[in-house]
């Protein structure tokens, strides 16, 4: 890999789990207690706003007691040292967890929004968030009551999408981790990068439903083969 300058990595649910929080698809996960369609929907926070705020107060207290893992401690330690000589990375998260920023990464971008954040629907400001929404809080910029979790929902874009095509198309090097591969447009990725001439890798817990669009996969836990990566390029572009 001494000729990968420009890096892109994904990440998904499966980085996190191993830190205690849990994801949506796995047996037990959220969306066997909970229908997408009640609490990850514009339309079903419009038709029950309390459920759908309950459900993400607890979320949001549930990634406050958890911590990074040797995972996301790898990934920023390869941000903190892919500097140099044409060297860019992006880290783009599905995740809407702040472990990522715990651990020290930096350069990285929340195509699914944060919990720890809070959009209000009246003014359209976005503002740090630890505290509760269910009690309807006054929004600290315009004062109205219309805040909201600050996460994308089924239906509505992503973030920052453009930024983030701009990247997969301008990679070497292209690598998935912890996805499932089901969740679009995050899924098809990969299929452009690929288009655009990048290596691509997988490093999962088990295969994922886009596998097979990836030059190498790797399968395993997370905290075991993302800090094996990150060693065997830093050791390979003499970085380590």
């Amino acid at each position: 890999m001494s000729d990968i300058r420009r890096i892109l990595i994904l990440t998904g649910a499966g980085i996190s789990a191993e830190s205690g929080i849990d994801t949506f698809r796995s047996a037990g996960g959220l969306w066997e207690k909970h229908r997408v369609e009640d609490v990850a929907t514009p339309e079903g926070f419009a038709r029950d706003p309390d459920l759908v705020l309950r459900f993400y107060d607890m979320r949001r207290e549930r990634i406050q007691e958890v911590e990074p893992n040797p995972a996301h401690s790898a990934l920023a330690r390869l941000d903190a040292l892919w500097r140099g000589e044409g060297r860019e990375l992006l880290i783009v998260t599905q995740n809407v967890d702040d472990l990522h920023e715990r651990a020290g990464a930096r350069r990285l971008i929340h195509m699914h929004g944060e919990h720890l954040a809070a959009w209000c629907t009246a003014c359209d400001r976005r503002h740090a968030w630890r505290d509760t929404l269910i009690e309807r809080p006054p929004c600290p910029a315009c004062g109205v009551p219309a805040l909201r979790p600050d996460v994308v929902w089924f239906g509505e874009m992503p973030y920052r999408m453009g930024d983030i095509y701009q990247a997969v198309g301008t990679c070497d090097l292209f690598v998935s981790i912890g996805t499932s591969g089901a969740v679009y447009p995050a899924a098809g990725l990969v299929r452009d990068a690929r288009a655009a001439g990048a290596a691509t890798l997988e490093l999962n817990l088990e295969p994922s439903q886009g596998t097979r669009w990836f030059d190498d996969a790797r399968h395993g836990p997370a905290s075991e083969l993302v800090p094996e990566w990150v060693e065997e390029l830093l050791s390979e572009s003499r970085l380590g």
